[in-house]
Protein backbone atom coordinates (compact mmCIF):
# COMPACT_ATOMS: atom_id res chain seq x y z
CA UNK A 1 0.00 0.00 0.00
CA UNK A 2 1.09 3.49 -0.94
CA UNK A 3 0.36 4.86 3.03
CA UNK A 4 2.72 2.10 4.41
CA UNK A 5 5.46 3.77 1.51
CA UNK A 6 4.91 6.76 3.14
CA UNK A 7 5.21 5.70 6.79
CA UNK A 8 8.42 4.46 6.42
CA UNK A 9 9.75 7.57 4.87
CA UNK A 10 8.32 9.47 7.60
CA UNK A 11 6.15 11.25 5.68
CA UNK A 12 2.97 10.63 7.92
CA UNK A 13 1.00 13.80 6.77
CA UNK A 14 0.84 12.10 3.31
CA UNK A 15 -0.17 8.67 4.66
CA UNK A 16 -2.93 9.77 6.12
CA UNK A 17 -4.05 12.13 3.32
CA UNK A 18 -4.48 8.33 1.83
CA UNK A 19 -6.07 5.92 5.03
CA UNK A 20 -8.74 8.76 6.15
CA UNK A 21 -10.42 8.54 2.45
CA UNK A 22 -9.70 5.17 1.99
CA UNK A 23 -11.10 4.42 5.38
CA UNK A 24 -14.28 5.87 4.56
CA UNK A 25 -14.63 3.55 1.88
CA UNK A 26 -13.25 0.21 3.83
CA UNK A 27 -13.95 0.83 7.28
CA UNK A 28 -13.20 -3.00 7.73
CA UNK A 29 -9.49 -3.06 7.05
CA UNK A 30 -8.07 -3.66 10.30
CA UNK A 31 -4.48 -3.10 8.44
CA UNK A 32 -5.43 0.34 7.64
CA UNK A 33 -6.68 0.91 10.88
CA UNK A 34 -3.67 -0.53 12.66
CA UNK A 35 -1.60 2.13 10.53
CA UNK A 36 -3.50 5.57 11.22
CA UNK A 37 -3.28 4.20 14.66
CA UNK A 38 0.43 4.02 14.44
CA UNK A 39 0.80 7.48 12.78
CA UNK A 40 -1.23 9.11 15.56
CA UNK A 41 1.83 7.21 17.76
CA UNK A 42 4.08 8.84 16.22
CA UNK A 43 2.26 12.26 16.37
CA UNK A 44 1.66 12.31 19.96
CA UNK A 45 -2.16 11.98 19.87
CA UNK A 46 -2.30 8.88 21.87
CA UNK A 47 -5.80 8.93 22.62
CA UNK A 48 -6.88 8.89 18.95
CA UNK A 49 -4.52 6.19 18.52
CA UNK A 50 -5.93 4.23 21.39
CA UNK A 51 -9.35 4.29 19.81
CA UNK A 52 -7.96 3.40 16.44
CA UNK A 53 -6.14 0.50 17.70
CA UNK A 54 -8.62 -0.59 20.10
CA UNK A 55 -11.35 -0.88 17.15
CA UNK A 56 -8.53 -2.65 14.99
CA UNK A 57 -8.20 -5.52 17.77
CA UNK A 58 -11.99 -5.69 18.58
CA UNK A 59 -12.33 -6.00 14.67
CA UNK A 60 -9.86 -8.73 14.37
CA UNK A 61 -8.59 -10.15 17.86
CA UNK A 62 -5.87 -12.90 15.83
CA UNK A 63 -4.70 -9.90 14.28
CA UNK A 64 -1.30 -9.92 16.34
CA UNK A 65 0.14 -6.67 14.90
CA UNK A 66 -2.89 -4.96 15.47
CA UNK A 67 -2.64 -6.17 19.11
CA UNK A 68 1.00 -5.09 19.67
CA UNK A 69 0.28 -1.66 18.85
CA UNK A 70 -2.24 -1.34 20.86
CA UNK A 71 -0.33 -2.74 23.64
CA UNK A 72 1.96 -0.12 22.88
CA UNK A 73 -0.34 2.90 22.69
CA UNK A 74 -1.39 1.34 26.14
CA UNK A 75 2.44 1.74 27.22
CA UNK A 76 2.48 5.51 25.77
CA UNK A 77 -0.38 6.01 28.03
CA UNK A 78 1.10 4.53 30.69
CA UNK A 79 -1.40 1.90 31.42
CA UNK A 80 1.30 -0.81 32.19
CA UNK A 81 -1.09 -3.44 33.61
CA UNK A 82 -3.14 -3.16 30.65
CA UNK A 83 -0.58 -3.54 27.97
CA UNK A 84 0.90 -6.26 29.78
CA UNK A 85 -2.16 -8.01 29.64
CA UNK A 86 -2.30 -7.35 25.39
CA UNK A 87 1.40 -8.69 25.44
CA UNK A 88 0.63 -11.43 27.63
CA UNK A 89 -2.19 -13.08 24.90
CA UNK A 90 0.50 -12.13 22.12
CA UNK A 91 3.10 -14.34 24.00
CA UNK A 92 1.07 -16.95 25.11
CA UNK A 93 0.98 -17.91 20.35
CA UNK A 94 4.54 -16.55 20.28
CA UNK A 95 6.02 -16.99 23.65
CA UNK A 96 9.83 -16.10 21.84
CA UNK A 97 8.90 -13.10 19.69
CA UNK A 98 11.58 -10.44 20.71
CA UNK A 99 9.71 -7.31 20.28
CA UNK A 100 6.68 -8.86 22.37
CA UNK A 101 9.44 -10.03 25.10
CA UNK A 102 10.97 -6.13 25.11
CA UNK A 103 8.19 -4.16 25.12
CA UNK A 104 7.01 -6.33 28.30
CA UNK A 105 10.00 -5.61 29.78
CA UNK A 106 9.79 -2.00 29.36
CA UNK A 107 6.39 -2.36 31.01
CA UNK A 108 7.98 -4.04 33.83
CA UNK A 109 10.01 -1.42 34.74
CA UNK A 110 7.74 1.44 34.37
CA UNK A 111 5.79 -0.71 37.39
CA UNK A 112 9.06 -0.90 39.31
CA UNK A 113 9.57 -4.73 38.64
CA UNK A 114 13.38 -3.87 37.63
CA UNK A 115 14.59 -7.23 37.70
CA UNK A 116 12.20 -8.70 35.71
CA UNK A 117 12.85 -6.40 33.27
CA UNK A 118 16.63 -6.66 33.73
CA UNK A 119 16.14 -10.26 33.31
CA UNK A 120 14.47 -10.13 30.14
CA UNK A 121 16.58 -7.75 28.36
CA UNK A 122 19.55 -9.92 28.90
CA UNK A 123 18.09 -12.93 27.60
CA UNK A 124 17.36 -11.11 24.43
CA UNK A 125 20.70 -9.38 24.11
CA UNK A 126 22.06 -13.19 25.07
CA UNK A 127 20.02 -13.79 21.51
CA UNK A 128 20.72 -11.10 19.46
CA UNK A 129 23.76 -8.74 20.91
CA UNK A 130 23.32 -6.01 18.14
CA UNK A 131 19.97 -4.98 19.30
CA UNK A 132 20.92 -1.13 20.31
CA UNK A 133 17.49 -0.79 21.45
CA UNK A 134 16.93 -3.49 23.43
CA UNK A 135 20.79 -2.77 25.19
CA UNK A 136 19.75 1.09 25.93
CA UNK A 137 16.73 0.02 27.74
CA UNK A 138 18.70 -2.43 29.72
CA UNK A 139 20.65 -0.05 30.70
CA UNK A 140 17.79 2.40 31.40
CA UNK A 141 16.91 -0.33 33.96
CA UNK A 142 20.07 -0.66 35.42
CA UNK A 143 20.24 2.98 36.11
CA UNK A 144 16.84 3.07 37.90
CA UNK A 145 18.48 0.59 40.24
CA UNK A 146 21.27 2.46 40.91
CA UNK A 147 23.62 0.09 39.40
CA UNK A 148 25.47 3.55 37.77
CA UNK A 149 28.41 1.38 36.48
CA UNK A 150 26.72 -1.21 34.73
CA UNK A 151 24.52 1.38 33.21
CA UNK A 152 27.54 3.44 31.73
CA UNK A 153 29.14 0.27 30.68
CA UNK A 154 25.82 -0.59 28.75
CA UNK A 155 25.38 2.40 27.70
CA UNK A 156 28.69 3.32 26.12
CA UNK A 157 28.79 -0.51 24.58
CA UNK A 158 25.76 1.22 22.30
CA UNK A 159 27.77 4.59 21.80
CA UNK A 160 30.34 3.03 20.45
CA UNK A 161 28.92 0.26 18.47
CA UNK A 162 26.01 2.24 17.25
CA UNK A 163 27.40 5.75 17.32
CA UNK A 164 24.47 6.92 15.20
CA UNK A 165 22.26 6.00 17.75
CA UNK A 166 22.36 9.28 19.47
CA UNK A 167 19.89 8.25 22.69
CA UNK A 168 22.91 6.33 24.22
CA UNK A 169 25.14 9.62 24.25
CA UNK A 170 22.21 11.36 26.10
CA UNK A 171 21.57 8.87 28.60
CA UNK A 172 25.37 8.73 29.60
CA UNK A 173 24.67 12.72 29.67
CA UNK A 174 21.68 12.44 31.54
CA UNK A 175 23.36 10.81 34.39
CA UNK A 176 24.99 14.48 35.20
CA UNK A 177 28.14 12.78 36.73
CA UNK A 178 29.27 11.48 33.72
CA UNK A 179 32.24 13.13 31.80
CA UNK A 180 32.80 12.89 27.66
CA UNK A 181 36.57 12.38 26.68
CA UNK A 182 37.52 15.13 23.83
CA UNK A 183 37.26 12.11 21.28
CA UNK A 184 33.57 11.57 22.38
CA UNK A 185 33.18 15.30 21.13
CA UNK A 186 34.09 14.61 17.68
CA UNK A 187 32.51 11.82 17.58
CA UNK A 188 29.62 13.08 18.19
CA UNK A 189 29.93 15.96 15.87
CA UNK A 190 30.78 14.01 13.29
CA UNK A 191 27.20 11.99 13.53
CA UNK A 192 25.70 15.43 13.56
CA UNK A 193 26.94 15.87 10.11
CA UNK A 194 25.94 12.55 8.79
CA UNK A 195 22.76 12.92 10.09
CA UNK A 196 21.96 14.56 6.88
CA UNK A 197 19.84 17.30 8.84
CA UNK A 198 17.39 13.96 9.63
CA UNK A 199 16.29 15.92 13.29
CA UNK A 200 15.22 12.47 14.32
CA UNK A 201 18.44 11.53 14.70
CA UNK A 202 20.26 14.39 15.48
CA UNK A 203 17.90 15.92 18.86
CA UNK A 204 19.46 13.70 21.10
CA UNK A 205 23.10 14.59 20.29
CA UNK A 206 22.80 17.92 20.28
CA UNK A 207 21.13 17.49 24.17
CA UNK A 208 24.05 15.23 24.88
CA UNK A 209 27.05 17.53 22.94
CA UNK A 210 25.24 20.19 25.14
CA UNK A 211 26.26 18.84 27.58
CA UNK A 212 29.54 17.80 27.33
CA UNK A 213 30.47 21.69 26.30
CA UNK A 214 28.83 22.83 29.78
CA UNK A 215 31.31 20.88 31.44
CA UNK A 216 33.50 22.06 29.53
CA UNK A 217 32.79 25.62 30.56
CA UNK A 218 32.24 26.27 26.65
CA UNK A 219 29.30 27.99 27.48
CA UNK A 220 28.28 29.59 24.27
CA UNK A 221 29.10 26.50 22.05
CA UNK A 222 26.73 24.67 24.88
CA UNK A 223 23.78 26.97 24.79
CA UNK A 224 23.87 27.19 20.24
CA UNK A 225 23.52 23.09 20.83
CA UNK A 226 21.01 23.65 23.32
CA UNK A 227 19.22 26.25 20.91
CA UNK A 228 19.45 23.70 18.27
CA UNK A 229 18.00 20.34 20.05
CA UNK A 230 15.49 22.55 21.19
CA UNK A 231 13.70 23.78 18.30
CA UNK A 232 14.76 20.27 16.61
CA UNK A 233 12.46 18.88 19.41
CA UNK A 234 9.82 20.50 19.58
CA UNK A 235 8.64 19.38 16.12
CA UNK A 236 8.04 16.32 17.74
CA UNK A 237 5.87 16.94 20.71
CA UNK A 238 3.34 19.42 20.20
CA UNK A 239 1.76 22.00 22.72
CA UNK A 240 -0.25 25.26 22.45
CA UNK A 241 0.23 27.96 25.21
CA UNK A 242 -2.67 29.59 24.07
CA UNK A 243 -4.89 26.87 24.91
CA UNK A 244 -2.93 26.15 28.53
CA UNK A 245 -3.53 29.35 29.74
CA UNK A 246 -7.27 29.14 28.55
CA UNK A 247 -7.43 25.57 30.28
CA UNK A 248 -5.72 27.66 33.10
CA UNK A 249 -8.36 30.04 33.28
CA UNK A 250 -11.33 26.95 33.17
CA UNK A 251 -9.77 25.58 36.11
CA UNK A 252 -9.66 29.26 38.26
CA UNK A 253 -13.29 30.43 37.01
CA UNK A 254 -14.88 26.90 38.00
CA UNK A 255 -13.12 26.47 41.47
CA UNK A 256 -14.49 29.55 43.81
CA UNK A 257 -15.15 29.59 47.01
CA UNK A 258 -18.88 30.22 46.22
CA UNK A 259 -19.17 26.95 44.11
CA UNK A 260 -17.15 25.24 46.89
CA UNK A 261 -19.52 25.62 49.36
CA UNK A 262 -22.18 23.76 47.55
CA UNK A 263 -20.14 21.08 45.43
CA UNK A 264 -20.23 17.58 46.71
CA UNK A 265 -16.78 16.23 48.34
CA UNK A 266 -15.71 12.81 48.14
CA UNK A 267 -16.74 10.32 50.89
CA UNK A 268 -13.56 8.29 50.95
CA UNK A 269 -11.06 9.33 53.73
CA UNK A 270 -7.84 7.45 52.82
CA UNK A 271 -4.78 9.67 53.54
CA UNK A 272 -2.41 7.17 51.54
CA UNK A 273 -1.40 9.24 48.73
CA UNK A 274 1.30 12.31 48.96
CA UNK A 275 1.46 14.40 45.93
CA UNK A 276 4.50 15.98 44.63
CA UNK A 277 3.73 18.63 42.30
CA UNK A 278 5.20 21.86 40.21
CA UNK A 279 7.81 22.09 37.31
CA UNK A 280 10.30 19.32 36.13
CA UNK A 281 13.50 19.97 37.45
CA UNK A 282 12.24 21.68 40.48
CA UNK A 283 13.31 19.70 43.25
CA UNK A 284 10.70 17.15 43.38
CA UNK A 285 13.13 13.99 43.31
CA UNK A 286 14.48 15.25 45.95
CA UNK A 287 11.40 15.72 48.04
CA UNK A 288 10.40 12.27 47.30
CA UNK A 289 13.94 10.81 48.20
CA UNK A 290 13.41 12.19 51.37
CA UNK A 291 9.96 11.46 52.04
CA UNK A 292 10.95 8.01 50.84
CA UNK A 293 13.54 7.70 53.46
CA UNK A 294 10.89 7.33 56.13
CA UNK A 295 9.68 4.00 57.24
CA UNK A 296 6.21 4.85 57.01
CA UNK A 297 6.06 5.69 53.05
CA UNK A 298 6.73 4.31 49.55
CA UNK A 299 8.01 5.96 46.47
CA UNK A 300 6.53 5.08 43.40
CA UNK A 301 6.73 7.05 40.22
CA UNK A 302 5.32 9.31 38.26
CA UNK A 303 1.99 8.39 38.06
CA UNK A 304 -0.47 9.26 34.83
CA UNK A 305 -3.75 8.19 36.95
CA UNK A 306 -4.91 11.48 38.53
CA UNK A 307 -4.40 12.88 34.56
CA UNK A 308 -5.98 9.72 33.25
CA UNK A 309 -9.26 10.03 35.38
CA UNK A 310 -9.17 13.98 34.59
CA UNK A 311 -9.16 12.99 30.74
CA UNK A 312 -12.08 10.92 31.52
CA UNK A 313 -14.42 13.49 33.44
CA UNK A 314 -13.71 15.60 30.12
CA UNK A 315 -15.02 13.02 27.75
CA UNK A 316 -13.62 14.13 24.63
CA UNK A 317 -14.37 12.36 21.71
CA UNK A 318 -11.45 13.59 19.32
CA UNK A 319 -9.09 16.92 20.08
CA UNK A 320 -11.84 19.36 18.70
CA UNK A 321 -14.43 18.71 20.78
CA UNK A 322 -15.26 20.81 24.01
CA UNK A 323 -14.24 19.69 27.17
CA UNK A 324 -17.00 18.48 29.66
CA UNK A 325 -14.23 18.37 32.54
CA UNK A 326 -14.27 20.69 35.26
CA UNK A 327 -17.80 21.47 34.91
CA UNK A 328 -18.94 17.79 35.21
CA UNK A 329 -17.93 18.06 38.73
CA UNK A 330 -21.00 19.66 39.83
CA UNK A 331 -22.98 16.62 38.78
CA UNK A 332 -21.07 14.07 40.80
CA UNK A 333 -22.10 13.30 44.44
CA UNK A 334 -20.08 12.39 47.07
CA UNK A 335 -20.79 8.15 46.68
CA UNK A 336 -19.42 9.12 42.82
CA UNK A 337 -16.87 11.41 44.01
CA UNK A 338 -15.35 8.60 46.17
CA UNK A 339 -15.80 6.10 43.59
CA UNK A 340 -13.23 8.13 41.54
CA UNK A 341 -10.74 8.30 44.64
CA UNK A 342 -10.97 4.32 44.72
CA UNK A 343 -10.53 4.24 41.18
CA UNK A 344 -7.40 6.49 41.95
CA UNK A 345 -5.81 4.07 44.73
CA UNK A 346 -6.76 0.81 42.98
CA UNK A 347 -5.09 1.34 40.18
CA UNK A 348 -1.65 2.79 41.90
CA UNK A 349 -1.65 -0.56 43.91
CA UNK A 350 0.17 -2.07 40.66
CA UNK A 351 2.92 0.24 41.84
CA UNK A 352 3.09 -0.17 45.39
CA UNK A 353 5.79 -2.82 46.36
CA UNK A 354 5.19 -2.82 49.91
CA UNK A 355 2.71 -2.54 52.41
CA UNK A 356 3.75 1.00 53.93
CA UNK A 357 0.43 3.14 54.94
CA UNK A 358 1.61 6.10 52.20
CA UNK A 359 2.66 6.42 49.21
CA UNK A 360 4.02 9.19 46.80
CA UNK A 361 3.02 10.25 43.35
CA UNK A 362 5.18 12.86 42.03
CA UNK A 363 4.20 13.49 38.70
CA UNK A 364 4.59 17.30 38.60
CA UNK A 365 1.81 17.80 36.08
CA UNK A 366 -0.89 17.33 38.73
CA UNK A 367 -0.59 21.13 40.29
CA UNK A 368 -3.21 21.71 37.33
CA UNK A 369 -5.64 18.90 39.19
CA UNK A 370 -5.24 19.56 42.98
CA UNK A 371 -8.97 20.74 42.43
CA UNK A 372 -9.94 17.58 41.66
CA UNK A 373 -7.64 15.84 44.03
CA UNK A 374 -9.16 18.07 46.66
CA UNK A 375 -12.62 16.64 45.81
CA UNK A 376 -11.98 12.88 45.32
CA UNK A 377 -9.46 12.50 47.83
CA UNK A 378 -9.28 15.00 50.55
CA UNK A 379 -7.38 13.55 53.11
CA UNK A 380 -4.48 13.18 50.66
CA UNK A 381 -1.35 15.61 51.59
CA UNK A 382 -0.24 17.80 48.55
CA UNK A 383 3.50 19.25 48.26
CA UNK A 384 4.38 21.75 45.82
CA UNK A 385 7.98 21.84 44.48
CA UNK A 386 9.20 25.18 44.15
CA UNK A 387 12.58 26.22 42.74
CA UNK A 388 14.24 30.33 41.27
CA UNK A 389 11.85 30.74 38.57
CA UNK A 390 15.37 30.94 36.01
CA UNK A 391 16.79 28.18 37.24
CA UNK A 392 13.94 25.80 37.06
CA UNK A 393 13.10 27.11 33.79
CA UNK A 394 16.63 26.46 32.65
CA UNK A 395 17.44 23.40 33.83
CA UNK A 396 13.97 22.24 32.35
CA UNK A 397 15.12 23.76 29.35
CA UNK A 398 18.61 21.57 29.43
CA UNK A 399 16.73 18.13 29.60
CA UNK A 400 15.22 15.65 27.20
CA UNK A 401 12.12 14.35 28.44
CA UNK A 402 11.38 10.63 27.89
CA UNK A 403 8.00 12.00 26.52
CA UNK A 404 5.83 14.77 26.95
CA UNK A 405 6.70 17.87 28.60
CA UNK A 406 6.41 19.52 25.16
CA UNK A 407 6.22 22.88 27.08
CA UNK A 408 10.41 22.86 27.53
CA UNK A 409 11.43 22.56 24.38
CA UNK A 410 11.05 26.81 23.98
CA UNK A 411 12.13 29.40 26.08
CA UNK A 412 9.36 31.71 26.07
CA UNK A 413 7.06 28.42 26.36
CA UNK A 414 8.23 26.97 29.72
CA UNK A 415 8.46 30.06 30.67
CA UNK A 416 4.79 31.20 30.20
CA UNK A 417 3.92 27.45 31.57
CA UNK A 418 5.81 28.73 34.72
CA UNK A 419 3.50 32.18 34.89
CA UNK A 420 0.29 30.10 34.88
CA UNK A 421 1.77 27.50 37.23
CA UNK A 422 2.23 29.92 39.61
CA UNK A 423 -1.01 31.83 38.66
CA UNK A 424 -2.48 28.82 39.50
CA UNK A 425 -1.02 27.40 42.78
CA UNK A 426 -1.71 31.33 44.22
CA UNK A 427 -5.18 30.22 43.49
CA UNK A 428 -5.31 26.66 44.97
CA UNK A 429 -4.02 28.68 48.19
CA UNK A 430 -6.66 31.18 48.30
CA UNK A 431 -9.62 28.72 47.70
CA UNK A 432 -8.25 25.49 49.56
CA UNK A 433 -6.34 27.01 52.46
CA UNK A 434 -3.58 24.56 54.06
CA UNK A 435 -4.28 22.00 51.67
CA UNK A 436 -1.28 22.69 49.77
CA UNK A 437 2.45 22.29 51.31
CA UNK A 438 5.44 24.52 49.60
CA UNK A 439 8.94 23.48 49.62
CA UNK A 440 11.56 25.65 48.22
CA UNK A 441 14.39 23.75 47.09
CA UNK A 442 16.71 26.73 47.98
CA UNK A 443 15.31 26.61 51.68
CA UNK A 444 15.70 22.77 51.73
CA UNK A 445 19.50 23.10 50.62
CA UNK A 446 20.40 25.86 53.00
CA UNK A 447 18.66 24.23 55.80
CA UNK A 448 17.93 20.72 55.80
CA UNK A 449 17.05 19.20 59.12
CA UNK A 450 14.86 22.46 59.50
CA UNK A 451 12.78 21.51 56.45
CA UNK A 452 12.68 18.32 56.37
CA UNK A 453 11.29 18.14 60.02
CA UNK A 454 8.27 20.92 59.19
CA UNK A 455 7.75 18.57 55.90
CA UNK A 456 7.16 15.75 57.99
CA UNK A 457 4.94 17.45 60.38
CA UNK A 458 3.10 18.64 57.58
CA UNK A 459 2.44 15.37 56.25
CA UNK A 460 1.60 13.59 60.22
CA UNK A 461 4.94 11.87 60.26
CA UNK A 462 7.28 11.55 63.24
CA UNK A 463 10.98 12.41 62.46
CA UNK A 464 13.19 9.73 61.31
CA UNK A 465 16.97 10.48 61.02
CA UNK A 466 16.75 8.34 57.59
CA UNK A 467 15.38 11.22 56.59
CA UNK A 468 18.17 13.51 56.66
CA UNK A 469 20.44 10.59 55.41
CA UNK A 470 18.39 10.26 51.95
CA UNK A 471 21.26 9.60 49.88
CA UNK A 472 21.89 6.43 51.89
CA UNK A 473 18.39 5.00 50.97
CA UNK A 474 18.26 2.28 48.38
CA UNK A 475 15.10 2.17 46.13
CA UNK A 476 14.95 2.65 42.23
CA UNK A 477 14.63 6.26 40.98
CA UNK A 478 13.53 6.81 37.54
CA UNK A 479 13.95 10.62 36.80
CA UNK A 480 16.04 13.06 35.64
CA UNK A 481 17.61 13.58 39.05
CA UNK A 482 18.08 9.84 40.02
CA UNK A 483 21.75 10.44 40.34
CA UNK A 484 21.93 13.80 42.24
CA UNK A 485 19.71 12.43 44.60
CA UNK A 486 21.99 9.68 45.68
CA UNK A 487 24.39 12.43 46.62
CA UNK A 488 24.36 14.45 50.18
CA UNK A 489 22.49 17.39 49.39
CA UNK A 490 24.92 20.50 47.91
CA UNK A 491 24.41 23.79 45.84
CA UNK A 492 25.59 22.67 42.81
CA UNK A 493 21.87 23.55 40.95
CA UNK A 494 21.19 27.10 42.55
CA UNK A 495 22.77 29.72 39.66
CA UNK A 496 23.28 26.72 37.25
CA UNK A 497 21.63 29.51 34.78
CA UNK A 498 23.52 32.67 35.38
CA UNK A 499 26.82 31.44 32.72
CA UNK A 500 23.80 31.65 30.29
CA UNK A 501 22.13 34.81 30.79
CA UNK A 502 23.73 36.55 27.72
CA UNK A 503 21.49 34.13 25.67
CA UNK A 504 18.04 33.72 27.99
CA UNK A 505 16.45 37.22 27.60
CA UNK A 506 13.11 35.39 25.61
CA UNK A 507 12.81 33.33 29.06
CA UNK A 508 13.48 36.54 31.36
CA UNK A 509 11.56 38.32 29.74
CA UNK A 510 8.40 36.20 29.78
CA UNK A 511 9.35 35.33 33.39
CA UNK A 512 9.24 38.89 33.82
CA UNK A 513 8.00 39.91 37.38
CA UNK A 514 8.19 35.96 38.98
CA UNK A 515 11.91 36.26 39.32
CA UNK A 516 11.69 39.43 41.07
CA UNK A 517 9.14 38.18 43.38
CA UNK A 518 10.76 34.33 44.47
CA UNK A 519 12.13 34.77 47.93
CA UNK A 520 15.54 33.43 47.44
CA UNK A 521 17.59 35.43 44.44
Amino acid sequence: MEAAAHIAKHEFGAAEAILRPYLKEQPGDVNAIRMLGEIGLELGALRDAENLLAQCVKLAPDYPAGRYSYANVLYKRHRFSEAIEQLDKLLHIAPNNPAYLALKAANLAEISQHQQAIDIFSELLAHDPTNASVRLSLGHAQRAVGDQTAAIDTYRKVAESSPEYGEACWSLANLKTYRFSESALETMREQLKASGGDYRKTYHLLFALAKALEDAKRYQEAMAALAQGNKLKSKTVPWSTDQFEQDTQALIDFFQAERLQILASSELHAPDPIFIVGLPRAGSTLIEQILSSHSQVEGTAELANMIAIARSLANKTNRSSKSQYPEILEQLNEQQLAALGKRYLDETRLQRQTQKPYFIDKMPNNFSHIGLIHQIIPNAKVIDARRNPMDCCFSGYKQLFASGQGFTYSQRRIAHYYRQYERLMNHWDVVFPGFVYRVHYEAMIENPEHEIRALLTYCGLEFEEACLNFHETQRPVRTASSEQVRQPINRKGIGAWKPYEAWLKPMMTELGDSVGHYPYN
